[in-house]
């Protein structure tokens, strides 16, 4: 029996928008030549990168109105440093197909791949996941049933998974940002089950500047004796998440 998951990655992106009002505005405008454009012209009281032996500091000073300003709907950036950023959003996986092989009843096997996000906001990042059911096989006549671990858990706290006579299939996360419930390598959870209208779930956070923050995904599957012949497959989403 061949179990193979495909994974599809998606993103999720904030946009911002800059809204115009028509008020008197005393500033400078944009400033151009035949090769280059400042967009934001300010005249500063010091501005520059201060460093020491293990900081570094990209200052402006003097803005009156820099900051993050929101109402309902809208977000305004406003400030020479919310345009900067010195490490753009961006995400990626190792591999975008799981395969189990050939199962034997009572015999878990594993298989896993890389996430690796970067993320320069202010606010951090996140990144969800969800399945899309179950794994099952293409006529939806029989499932692998989501693991319960040991003795118990779901898609939202993780559980020791070591018996090779609990059955099913769940994920373990280690690295950079993982949520704490996964205390090592054993522990497992579930994925939120779209078909079953479950939410999707953190699988890394992070509430600071982050770049090249890596974890591994860890795919688990046992059977038993009885499971029905076939392919099994799902669909697992990934939304990464940044935050400004």
């Amino acid at each position: 029996m061949k179990r193979i998951i495909k994974l599809l990655t998606l993103f999720a992106f904030t946009i911002f928008l800059l809204l115009t009002f028509e008020v008197p505005i005393y500033a400078q405008g944009v400033i151009k030549s035949d090769n280059f454009e400042i967009q934001m012209p300010n005249l500063n009281s010091g501005a520059g990168i201060p460093s020491s032996t293990n900081f570094g500091i990209n200052s402006t000073i003097g803005q009156t109105a820099a900051g993050l300003f929101s109402s309902t709907g809208y977000r305004v950036k406003s400030g020479f440093q919310y345009i900067h950023s010195i490490i753009p959003f961006s995400f990626a996986i190792s591999k975008l197909a799981i395969s189990f092989g050939t199962l034997n009843p009572q015999t878990p096997v594993t298989d896993s791949h890389t996430l690796t996000i970067s993320a320069g906001g202010a606010g951090g990042y996140q990144v969800k996941a969800f399945e899309s059911s179950p794994l099952k096989t293409f006529s939806s006549s029989s499932t692998i049933v989501d693991t319960t671990c040991d003795t118990s858990c779901d898609e939202t706290t993780a559980g020791q998974w070591t018996s090779s006579s609990k059955y099913g299939f769940g994920f373990n996360v280690s690295g950079d940002d993982v949520p704490a419930d996964f205390t090592n390598s054993d522990y497992y959870r579930q994925f939120a089950d779209l078909s079953s209208v479950e939410a999707s779930q953190i699988v890394m956070s992070s509430i600071y500047v982050g770049k090249s923050r890596e974890s591994t995904i860890t795919y688990k599957v046992n059977v038993s004796g009885v499971q029905e012949a076939g392919i099994y497959t799902n669909l697992v989403t990934y939304i990464a998440i940044p935050s400004y």
